[in-house]
C-alpha cells in the first residue's frame, strides 16, 4: 500500500468556511453567532467535495490512504477563546470522520485539538478521547503554537503538555507537530511559520531530555523537516555541545519526518540524510503548493514521483517508506488495517 500521512480536507464544503466566519463574528456581536447544529452539510456535498479532488488525484497518482486531518490554516487557536476552539474542533473533526466512513477504503482520520492560548493543554484531552474512542482516529495534530505565530507557549518539553503525552502514549498514537495560520506579519504562513515550527520542534527536543520521560512518545515532523535535514550537521554539532547523545539514539526512535518536499532535490537530500526508518511517505496534496512545476511539467505535490525517482531508495527501502513505516508510526491504523485483512 501507499499510504499518504499527511492529508487536511482543504476542500470541505463552502458551508464550513461560513458557518466559520459567523463564528468569528460572533465574537464581537454575539447575536451573529451560530450554534453548531446549524451547520448543515450532507454526504452529497462531501462526496462531491472528495472525489472530485483528494480521490480523484489519489487514483492519478498512485496512493491507496490518506491520513487525514482538518484543514491546519483553519484551526486558526488564537481566535477567540477555549469554547470557540473546542466547538470549531469538535465540528471539524467530525466532518473528517463522515469522510472516513463513507470512504472507508482511502481516508482514516486525525483530530485537530481545541488548543488556546494559555490555556491548559489538559482541557484538550475529552476531544482527543471522543476522537480516538468513537471515531477511530489514529493520530492527533498537535500546534505548538496556539499564539499564531507569536511563540506565547511553553517549548513542547515543558510539564504542561505532558497530560496530552500521556494520553498519545496510553493510545499510542502519533502527533503530527503543525502550527496553523499566522497572524504574524513578519511569518507567511506557509512559507515562513510552517517551516520555522517544524525546525523548532525538532530544537525544543534536542535541547530537552523529553523522550527519557516518555520512551514511547512519536512525533511527525512535516514538511520535509523544515530546515533539520539541510543542517544536519548543525543539530548533531549542537547535541554534542550541549552533552546529549548522538541523535540517533536522543531523538530518532521518537521524532519521524513526512516526504512533503516538493522537489526532486530536496528528496534526495532527506533520503540521503535521515535514516529510512524515519521517513514516511506523505503529499499535503491540495495544499499549501498546488501549482505545476515549469521545469517538470507536474504538479509540486504529486511526491511520490520524487520518491521514485531518487537513487537513495531500493525496493525495500521504498516500501518502508510509502506503507512498513506508517504501519509502524500509526499502530492504530495498521490494526485497522489488519482487521481488513490487509
Amino acid at each position: 500500500m501507499i499510504i499518504d500521512v499527511h492529508g487536511h480536507y482543504t476542500t470541505a464544503p463552502a458551508a464550513l468556511g461560513a458557518w466559520r466566519d459567523l463564528q468569528i463574528a460572533g465574537l464581537k456581536d454575539p447575536s451573529q453567532a451560530p450554534s453548531a447544529s446549524a451547520l448543515k452539510i450532507s454526504d452529497d456535498e462531501i462526496r462531491d467535495t472528495i472525489e472530485n479532488n483528494q480521490l480523484k488525484l489519489m487514483k492519478e497518482r498512485g496512493s491507496d490512504l490518506t491520513i487525514f486531518s482538518p484543514r491546519a490554516s483553519f484551526m486558526a487557536h488564537h481566535i477567540g477563546d477555549f469554547e470557540t476552539s473546542a466547538t470549531w474542533a469538535a465540528i471539524c473533526n467530525e466532518l473528517c470522520y463522515r469522510v472516513s466512513e463513507l470512504f472507508p477504503d482511502h481516508f482514516i482520520p486525525a483530530a485537530m485539538l481545541p488548543q488556546s492560548p494559555g490555556v491548559d493543554p489538559a482541557t484538550c484531552i475529552p476531544e482527543l478521547v471522543k476522537c480516538v474512542e468513537q471515531y477511530g482516529n489514529v493520530g492527533i495534530n498537535l500546534n505548538p503554537d496556539p499564539s499564531g505565530g507569536h511563540w506565547t507557549s511553553p517549548p513542547l518539553s515543558d510539564r504542561s503538555w505532558y497530560p496530552i503525552y500521556e494520553k498519545m502514549v496510553e493510545y499510542d498514537i502519533p502527533a503530527m507537530v503543525h502550527v496553523s495560520t499566522s497572524c504574524n506579519s513578519c511569518f507567511h504562513t506557509t512559507g515562513a511559520h510552517y517551516l520555522n515550527a517544524d525546525t523548532t520542534a525538532f530544537m525544543q527536543c534536542l535541547t530537552s531530555d523529553l523522550f527519557k520521560d516518555f520512551p514511547t512518545l512519536k512525533f511527525l515532523i512535516p514538511h520535509g523537516g523544515g530546515a533539520v535535514p539541510y543542517h544536519w550537521g548543525r543539530f548533531r554539532g549542537l547535541a554534542q555541545e550541549l552533552k546529549k547523545p548522538l541523535l540517533d539514539e536522543h531523538l530518532l526512535n521518537n521524532i519521524f519526518f513526512d516526504t512533503c518536499v516538493y522537489h526532486q532535490p530536496g528528496i534526495d537530500l532527506l533520503t540521503k540524510v535521515i535514516p529510512v526508518k524515519n521517513i514516511l511517505f506523505a503529499s499535503e496534496m491540495i495544499g499549501a503548493v498546488r501549482g505545476i512545476d515549469p521545469t517538470t511539467g507536474h504538479y509540486y505535490d504529486d511526491t511520490k514521483r520524487y520518491i521514485e525517482d531518487t537513487v537513495n531508495l531500493n525496493a525495500e527501502e521504498r516500501f518502508q517508506v510509502y506503507e512498513g513505516n506508517a504501519r509502524r508510526v500509526f499502530s492504530r491504523m495498521d490494526a485497522a488495517l489488519k482487521k481488513k485483512g490487509l
